[in-house]
Formats: C-alpha cells, sequence, structure tokens
C-alpha cells in the first residue's frame, strides 16, 4: 500500500479538525496580541528553516536528505500543539491562532523555501529532484486551505455538531499519526536504518534549537510565562504528516525517502515535548 493513501485522509481530517475549533475571535487576537503572534510566526516561518538550512549544510546531508529536513521546518505548526498548550498550562487561544495562521501562510512561503532547498542542495543540478510549484500549491490549497475552510464553515452553522465532531477527531488524531509512522517505517524501515544515526542526531539538534530560539525571542520580547510556552511549543511542533503528503505525493517529488527526516522529526518532537510539558506541570 502506497503511504499517499494513508497520509491523505489523515492530514484532510487534521486540517478539518483544526477548522472546526476556529472562531472569529480567534482572529482578533492577531490585533489584540500583536508582539506574540509576530514572535510565534517569526520563529515558526523564519528561524526554524534557516537552523535546518544551517544545519543540513553543516552536516553535509545528501540532497534528498537536505530537502527532507528542510520540508519538516518549513511545514505549518501541528495540530496537537493546542493540546500541548493547553497541558502545559499555555494560552490555548494563542496556539490555535498561531497553528491557523501559520497553515495559511505556508501555502506562500513552502513553495519559496522548498525551491530555495532544492537549489543549495545541488539536487536540481544532479537531477535528483524536480519541485512543480504548481502541483505543489494545488495540493496544499487542496489538503490544508479547504479543509480548514470547511471546518470553520461547520462550526459557523452547526456548533453542536462541530464539537462533537471535533472531540471525536481530537481523540484519534495522536493514533492516526503513529499509524502512518509504523506504515511508513514497516515499508522504509532499511533507508530509516541506515540513515538513522546522522539524520537523528539532525533532526534532534533542530528541535532543540528551535525550543531554544523560541524561548530567547519570547523572553527578549516580554512576553508572560503562558505565552512563552505556547510559542515554544508552536515552534517545536510541525505538521509532519504534510511533509509526509508532499515528500510522497505522485504529483510533487514522488520521494518516499525524503519523507524520513519527517517521520524521525515526528518521533523526536513528541518526546521533548512530552518531556517539556511534563516538566512544567510537575514545577
Amino acid at each position: 500500500m502506497s503511504t499517499i493513501f494513508i497520509v491523505i485522509p489523515i492530514l484532510f481530517l487534521l486540517m478539518f479538525d483544526l477548522g472546526l475549533t476556529l472562531k472569529w475571535e480567534d482572529f482578533k487576537l492577531i490585533a489584540r496580541q500583536p508582539r506574540a503572534v509576530l514572535v510565534g510566526e517569526v520563529g515558526q516561518l523564519l528561524v526554524l528553516p534557516v537552523i535546518a538550512f544551517a544545519l543540513a549544510w553543516v552536516m553535509r546531508l545528501e540532497p534528498v536528505m537536505f530537502v527532507g529536513v528542510v520540508l519538516i521546518a518549513c511545514c505549518p505548526g501541528g495540530s496537537s500543539s493546542n493540546v500541548f498548550s493547553m497541558l502545559a498550562r499555555g494560552d490555548v487561544a494563542l496556539s490555535v491562532t498561531l497553528t491557523a495562521l501559520s497553515s495559511i501562510l505556508t501555502l506562500i512561503t513552502v513553495p519559496i523555501v522548498l525551491a530555495l532547498a532544492v537549489n543549495v542542495s545541488g539536487a536540481n543540478v544532479t537531477h535528483v529532484i524536480h519541485l512543480p510549484v504548481g502541483n505543489l500549491l494545488v495540493q496544499n490549497l487542496v489538503l490544508m486551505f479547504v479543509p480548514i475552510v470547511l471546518g470553520v464553515l461547520v462550526h459557523r452553522w452547526w456548533p453542536t455538531a462541530a464539537n462533537r465532531i471535533e472531540r471525536v477527531l481530537s481523540r484519534i488524531a495522536f493514533p492516526a499519526l503513529m499509524l502512518l509512522a509504523g506504515v511508513f517505517f514497516a515499508q522504509n524501515w532499511q533507508a530509516i536504518v541506515a540513515n538513522f544515526g546522522q539524520l537523528g542526531l539532525c533532526v534532534s539538534l533542530l528541535i532543540l534549537s528551535a525550543i531554544g530560539v523560541a524561548w530567547c525571542l519570547s523572553r527578549l520580547s516580554h512576553l508572560d510565562e503562558r505565552r512563552s510556552r505556547t510559542i515554544v511549543i508552536e515552534v517545536g511542533m510541525q505538521n509532519a504528516a504534510q511533509a509526509i503528503a508532499i515528500a510522497s505525493s505522485p504529483f510533487i517529488f514522488n520521494n518516499d525517502t525524503m519523507a524520513i527526516p519527517a517521520i524521525l522529526y515526528a518521533l523526536v518532537m513528541n518526546v521533548v515535548l512530552l518531556t517539556y510539558v511534563g516538566v512544567l506541570r510537575r514545577h
């Protein structure tokens, strides 16, 4: 079974679930807390990809893995970040706003960052990777923007039903991602094992650096503890399902190997952020 037939419905449901949680008040938060929103989006859309470029370059990753590491870094925040923010006693409204905003903004930023990654990695010279920008834009619109809008409309017209659906989807989101990771590992275990050492170190440094920089940006911006915790989680948590969908899609890269960094990042990300939340709750 091709991974793409699993990841597409999972990604669609995750984005639909995000739309179900959105209210007009969430977007008003941009005007009420512009500094917190700006810090979160700068960390998510600018700082994290820059760190990924630097690590991939210093570690001299092969072109496919280079692009794969940048791919997971330039994707929007993961939908589970809202739950993590709640567990960390962060600002859940800010978390929802940042996730929604990054999911929309990355429709523009992902093609730009990936085009740069393909050129810098040298993949375009060796003809290892070709980036069909038009297909990427269309797929992201269909799998990211459309389900968010559908979720928002359902919440607006049928709020009671939306709340019931959201409760169910929020419970199956994490198991669905783990299923995807399990299927992907079973199909690509040899490539994962072969690249685990270097890539494992790379994605671990990526998420730890992202968390450290996000915390520093938050404190330098004089944000309070709740908002700082939320921004750390938002910058560190990435939408691995989208990265896998882009890498394995027959309409874009059609390369399962490129999705390996996203799988490893998802595993490390959950371990690191669950540890972070656990420490916060203990203290």
